[in-house]
């Protein structure tokens, strides 16, 4: 009887942590999928709504783990370098971690980015996207393009950082060549 009694306490504190399981769980999008909407903060400091973004060209979200790290560095530059050849297919970019404002003000700054970065501390937006690593407070290298309707176009989950942008401009042509 004691065993069941014990068993039946761990079971009622197991119900208790349910509410948190979803997000820990959470599930990569899919091709298909309306974007999850969200606002966070840009590297300015200012409110930056994906919502906005509907009818106004193609969306493209890359998701890093940390500023300033060589990876991320060698991402964000490669963006950098390659952000006309993605406008031209009616695209912007946006690069998104959990890193603070500051930080991402900073790395902006240092790296002349001509681009918007975005800032989830709290791992939200890296939650519902389901690029967020186990354990740790930080995304996966991941990158999305959504349609001008905020749907799911195109998903990349083996990002070699050198390259994605050239890959994305390419696929972006190709997204919009299709009828």
């Amino acid at each position: 009887m004691k065993i069941l009694t014990k068993l039946l306490k761990q079971f009622a504190l197991l119900l208790t942590c349910l509410p948190f399981i979803p997000a820990a769980l959470a599930q990569p999008l899919s091709v298909g999928q309306a974007a999850p909407l969200f606002t966070i903060k840009t590297q300015d400091g200012s409110d930056f709504n994906l919502v906005d973004r509907r009818q106004q060209g193609w969306t493209v979200l890359y998701f890093y783990p940390k500023a300033g790290t060589p990876g991320c560095t060698t991402q964000a530059c490669a963006y950098r370098d390659a952000i006309q050849a993605v406008r031209k297919q009616n695209a912007e970019v946006f690069g998104i971690s959990t890193d603070g404002v500051a930080d991402l003000r900073d790395f902006q700054q240092k790296h002349k980015l001509g681009f918007t970065l975005l800032s989830d501390p709290g791992a939200l937006v890296t939650t519902e996207y389901g690029v967020k690593m186990p354990v740790l407070k930080m995304a996966k290298r991941w990158t999305f393009i959504l349609d001008p309707e905020l749907k799911v176009r195109y998903i990349d989950d083996n990002v070699d950082p050198a390259l994605d942008a050239l890959k994305v401009a390419d696929i972006l042509k190709n997204l919009q060549a299709q009828p």
